[in-house]
Order: structure tokens, then sequence, then C-alpha cells
């Protein structure tokens, strides 16, 4: 990926939750351009999870890499598969209300506003 991080956000859906097996994703949004694939892997393997929305996966350990919606010029990456995360505080977290409950999550602009 090459550009500035996009809103980085925190999901909880169910969706989500179920197909990471985690209590939430970080995404972060690159301009879908911006997009190469590199490195031993290639092209993901691409699978639509929703009528207008397809997941990237490595083709070599199965992991979810990228979600890209149809009709959007972004490209939403699994922020913890980046070589450098930096820029990916999450500002944002959708369907916090659905997240479990031992969860607690510091978003960076609530962070920040603590900060003296």
């Amino acid at each position: 990926m090459t550009g500035e991080p996009d809103d980085p956000h925190l999901c909880a859906c169910r969706h989500e939750t179920r197909i990471s097996g985690a209590p939430a994703v970080l995404w972060v949004g690159f301009p879908r351009e911006s997009l190469r694939w590199a490195g031993p892997g290639g092209e993901p393997t691409w699978y639509a999870s929703w009528p207008t929305l397809h997941r990237g996966f490595c083709p070599r350990c199965g992991s979810q890499l990228v979600s890209v919606a149809d009709d959007s010029a972004m490209v939403m990456v699994t922020a913890f598969s980046l070589d450098d995360p930096t820029g990916t505080a999450p500002v944002g977290f959708s369907f916090r209300d659905e997240a479990v409950p031992w969860m607690t999550v510091h978003l960076a602009s609530e962070t920040a506003e603590a900060t003296p």
C-alpha cells in the first residue's frame, strides 16, 4: 500500500467477528489504485462475503487481508497485516454496542483528548 492511511476503525459487527474469529477487526483505508501485490503469495484468493463486498485472503496461509466494496474507490486493509501499521490507531468503532462486554477500547481521538 502506498499513501496515507484513511479512516482506521474497528468493527465488531457479527459479520466481521465471525469471519475473523476475533472480537473486532481493525481496518484502514487506502486508495484502490495504491494496492499492489508483492511477495511469494501474489494475488489473494477472493471471496464474495456480501452481495457487493469482496474479501482477499492470502493464498498461502488463508489470512484475511483486504475488503473491497464494488462501488468504493477505497480498499480496506486489515491493519495488522501491514508491515508498518503507523497511522492506524483507530479513530472510530463500528458496532461498538455489539462488542463483547470484556473488551475495552480507547480510540485515538479519545486518547488525544485525554492527553494534557
